[in-house]
């Protein structure tokens, strides 16, 4: 049980993030209590300071084979996190699902303009982004039911698997601040299918960065390795600038001895790649897109969105990888 306890303490949650416990005499309901939590959340986030700015856009691709990680939830509040310490971002949903885009409340049904046409169709990345409501500095490029049918479409394409790096290579607001100026993107995330066909290959090559969510459970440890060798792969014949450069523990229950165990047993192997602030389980993240929004914007005071705010500062403390 000590051992149990000492790995606990080396992951943050939410309630270490939180830092205030309720007054002793406090006669509120805990209905009352947590619209005020919300109200003041709503108000500092408005009132943040901004934290200083990347030299150049960094290239984050996010993904992981196995579904039910928490990708496309870390993608999206990740994002809106870092918009709401004040980097400009932009979101590329390469997931046909489009759940990034629900999150993210634009619309992505057939025919509105999305990252099927630039990969397939070769269009210009800057004419299909949208922005997101209620996040001025956060844009999107949504995906359709269209991008489906993309990977049989790629097959016989020349150089297929760079299609989206030129894609955001020539974007006007990526690259340095002597370049791309004071409008340039911060960070550009790119949410990938929970498979390794060639949407998520793409978004490898077009990476410099790679954030791996990883589910506080045995099997989510199982799929890791394959992954890896991919990226080794990827390195080698196709990205040699890709890097690992964040992993993320998600659903982190501190009631379990498991989570505990497998969030050291990560950090043992990947060291400081591994996020000191853990995502927990819960329903507030769970529930923000059926309402088309992230987390931070539907229940900025619930534990998750205090665990991402702080997961994003992290991720924009450790700068790009050297």
């Amino acid at each position: 049980m000590p051992d149990a306890v000492a790995r606990a303490r080396v992951i943050r949650t939410a309630g270490d993030l939180a830092g205030v416990a309720a007054p002793a005499h406090d006669d509120s309901t805990p209905l009352a209590r947590m619209a005020e939590d919300t109200i003041r959340a709503r108000r500092e986030a408005a009132n943040r300071p901004p934290m200083p700015r990347p030299e150049a856009t960094r290239v984050v691709v996010v993904a992981n084979q196995k579904g039910g990680v928490g990708k496309t939830t870390t993608t999206v509040n990740v994002a809106a996190a870092l918009a709401q310490l004040g980097q400009r971002v932009l979101v590329i949903d390469l997931d046909p699902q489009g759940n990034a885009s629900t999150a993210l409340g634009v619309d992505h049904q057939r025919g509105v303009p999305s990252t099927y046409d630039a990969l397939v169709d070769g269009e210009e990345l800057a004419g299909l982004v949208s922005p997101v409501p209620d996040l001025p500095r956060l844009e999107v490029v949504p995906a359709t039911i269209d991008l489906a049918g993309a990977e049989i479409e790629l097959v016989s394409m020349v150089a297929r698997e760079n299609r989206l790096r030129r894609a955001i290579a020539g974007h006007p607001r990526v690259g340095t601040a002597e370049a791309a100026g004071e409008e340039r993107y911060d960070y550009v995330f790119v949410d990938c299918p929970p498979s390794l066909g060639l949407l998520t290959l793409n978004a490898l090559v077009a990476g410099e960065e790679m954030l791996i969510p990883i589910q506080a459970e045995y099997y989510a440890l199982e799929g890791l390795g394959q992954l890896l060798e991919t990226v080794e792969m990827v390195k080698a014949h196709l990205n040699p600038d890709l890097v690992v450069s964040t992993i993320m523990v998600t659903m982190y229950d501190a009631r379990t001895r498991l989570a505990s165990g497998v969030a050291q047993e990560v950090r043992d192997h990947f060291g400081d790649q591994v996020l000191r602030t853990a995502i927990p389980r819960s329903v507030r993240v769970s529930e923000a897109p059926s309402y088309g929004q992230t987390v931070m914007t539907y229940d900025p005071a619930s534990p998750g969105a205090l665990s991402y705010l702080e997961a994003a500062r992290e991720i924009a403390r450790k700068g790009a990888p050297r």
